[in-house]
């Protein structure tokens, strides 16, 4: 980083710590906690669509979408999480892989199945060989979080078909007594009211999401677990800066970073609650009016 750093071997003390603490390594283990939360920021919106799609086809009255609805809800909440995140991610590149083929190689006779390999023509990879290394790892990133929507998006869908059916029922009535259409009363009635009734569960579902965000590692993401593992350990890859096995330290400081942004999602949440709660007939409403008397 500086160019006193340049022989490591020369240095002493807290310029040892300073060289070593900004080298290209920790730049890249810094830059990886920006990996996290863009991971959270994009992956939390798409899962409520995904949940929210799910829970509006489990409540479709055209059973096979109803069907669909359901199935994908219960079977995705069934089976292991870690089981999606490793099968989603490779099943669709292969499958965007197989439709460029077919469009980019009509002309190609050798199976795409060979045994254990999946081969297709050299244009339809994803990425091409010749993309640069962020076009890859973007690629990669695009996928873990397809992986983390379907999965979290199960189980907003079953958060959001709960709140939807704990809606009172009177509320509905009333707006088709006004003239309403099954769709105004579905969307100015129903979708506005059931969020206060959602949010519990909607605010566990993104305290697992950042839990499980270290699952990246197992995609291939360097995030901040495979940089604290690499850096902390004593056969690290920067020969240049020998240490003994500091994966103590570099853990620790992955604690502190979870229990903060716990802490801190827990105070939005909060307040979110309290807003959402304003004039509903909730017991959180019902203490608001209380207090406000």
């Amino acid at each position: 980083m500086f160019a006193s750093c340049a022989d490591p071997s020369t240095l002493e003390g807290l310029n040892w710590l300073a060289c070593y603490l900004t080298s290209g390594k920790h730049m890249a283990f810094y830059q990886s906690f920006l990996v996290v939360l863009a991971l959270l920021a994009i992956t939390a919106p798409a899962a409520l669509l995904f949940g929210f799609g799910g829970a509006m086809a489990a409540r479709s009255r055209i059973w096979p979408l109803r069907i669909f609805g359901r199935a994908y809800t219960a079977m995705v909440r069934g089976i292991p999480d870690i089981v999606f995140f490793l099968f989603v991610p490779v099943a669709m590149d292969q499958g965007f892989e197989w439709l460029r083929h077919k469009v980019k190689c009509p002309d190609w006779t050798e199976p795409v199945r060979q045994g254990s390999d999946f081969v297709v023509c050299p244009a339809a990879k994803l990425p091409l060989s010749t993309s640069p290394q962020w076009v890859h790892e973007t690629y990669g990133f695009a996928l873990a979080v397809l992986a983390f929507a379907v999965v979290f998006g199960a189980f907003a869908a079953n958060v959001l078909y709960g709140a939807m059916r704990a809606v009172p029922r009177a509320q509905i009535e009333t707006a088709e007594a006004y003239g309403m259409t099954p769709r105004q009363s579905f969307w100015r009635v129903l979708v506005p009211q059931m969020w206060i009734y959602a949010l519990p569960g909607l605010s566990n579902l993104w305290m697992i999401l950042i839990k499980a965000t270290p699952l990246l590692f197992l995609l291939g993401v360097q995030d901040i677990v495979y940089w604290a593992r690499e850096l902390g350990g004593s056969k690290t890859s920067i020969f240049a800066y020998p240490h003994p096995d500091w994966r103590l330290y570099y853990f620790l400081g992955l604690l502190i970073f979870y229990l903060m942004l716990t802490r801190v999602s827990e105070a939005v949440l909060t307040r979110l609650t309290a807003r959402l709660s304003h004039g509903q007939a909730t017991l959180a409403g019902e203490a608001q009016r209380k207090v406000a008397q």
